[in-house]
């Protein structure tokens, strides 16, 4: 019963096929292969508009390079203050942008808004002095998997852009967003003024996949350069495309999306009627934040259930962190709740 993350599951079947048909033969090398070439126009299709992709191995290299580009060294983005570019990549935002400052905010349901950024823009406008304003970033689906509408994206989007700044959406989980939403990928990215978005597929069912899209091709003039000097451009693009062409191949990526929000909808429903139980924030994709007594949690642990303790217990009640894959038994799902109960 492993439930600590969705990365702790393995890649779909057509992936792991595609990536053995690209063995196949020769094929030029450092992305100028025909299959890179079939993602960037995939893409294209699927986001409505041309778009300029790169494929990374890393979400963090995607979040990291992304806002690099488009943030200058001495620059402010704004962010969740609990967002994973702010506590989980080690610096690397601001490593690669040359010391570009994250300036975190606090936010309902792990969201920002547009009022929490415009309260902090004061603090910034004594230029030469203070960082200058340059990139919003939110996450979606959030670190708390709720989601941002696209109303709500489009508020921010248009702050941003009335601001001189550029909007960033860290996609890590952006099928299972989509697939909630049953929305189509244009309306909550570029028609909401979204500038780049780090599109992530590794943890829905790719190998180690993930691309960088800029939907104003003039932003990415020099994204090749930083993504060849950070060591992301590998000599063997074609098997991180391949990976992609089949997660996009026939809604591949939404179908394996909605099975995971499926199957959290699913164990959710049977956690909100178990005495002692309490969801914590809405589930809108595919994680799960409820509170447990300290003894259901020791319970589970000892019938085999992995999870990870979001919080320090408190009260006598954890926080955990439930998140599931597309490949989740749902036997395990049902023998969790079982254990729940007891």
């Amino acid at each position: 019963m492993n439930f600590v993350s969705d990365n702790a599951y393995g890649a779909s079947a057509e992936i792991l096929a595609a990536v053995a048909a690209a063995s196949a033969g020769a094929a030029t090398s450092y992305g100028d292969d025909t299959v890179t070439a079939r993602v960037q126009e995939r893409l294209s299709e699927i986001f409505e508009c041309e778009v300029a992709a790169f494929p990374v191995v890393t979400g963090t290299a995607a979040n990291a390079l992304a806002l690099a580009t488009l943030c200058p060294p001495y620059g402010a983005i704004f962010c969740y203050a609990e967002s994973h570019i702010a506590v989980d990549e080690c610096g690397a935002p601001e490593f690669f942008s040359g010391g570009a400052k994250l300036v975190p905010l606090a936010g309902k349901a792990a969201k920002i808004t547009p009022e929490a950024v415009g309260a902090a823009l004061p603090l910034f406008r004594s230029p030469p002095h203070n960082q200058k304003p340059s990139v919003i970033s939110i996450t979606q689906a959030t670190e708390l998997g709720t989601l941002y509408t696209q109303a709500e994206i489009a508020a921010l989007g248009a702050l941003a852009h009335r601001e001189g700044m550029a909007l960033h959406m860290d996609g890590a989980r952006f099928a299972n967003a989509v697939a909630a939403l049953g929305c189509k990928p244009a309306d909550i990215t570029w028609k909401a003024g979204v500038d780049a978005l780090s599109f992530g597929a590794t943890k829905n069912g790719a190998l180690c996949a993930e691309a960088v899209i800029f939907f104003d091709k003039a932003r990415a003039a020099d994204f090749e350069y930083r993504r060849k000097k950070s060591g992301h451009l590998l000599s063997k693009t074609r098997f991180i495309s391949a990976q992609l062409e089949a997660y996009l191949q026939d809604g591949h990526w939404l179908k394996t999306a909605a099975h995971a929000n499926a199957l959290t909808a699913k164990l959710a429903q049977g956690l909100a009627g178990i005495e002692g139980a309490e969801l914590a924030h809405k589930v809108e994709a595919n994680e799960i934040f409820v509170r447990l007594p300290d003894a259901s949690a020791a319970r589970l642990r000892a019938a085999g259930a992995q999870f990870y303790d979001w919080a320090p217990s408190q009260g006598g009640r954890t926080l955990a962190r439930l998140v599931l894959s597309f490949a989740t038994p749902e036997a395990d799902i049902e023998k969790f709740l079982e254990v729940a109960r007891a």
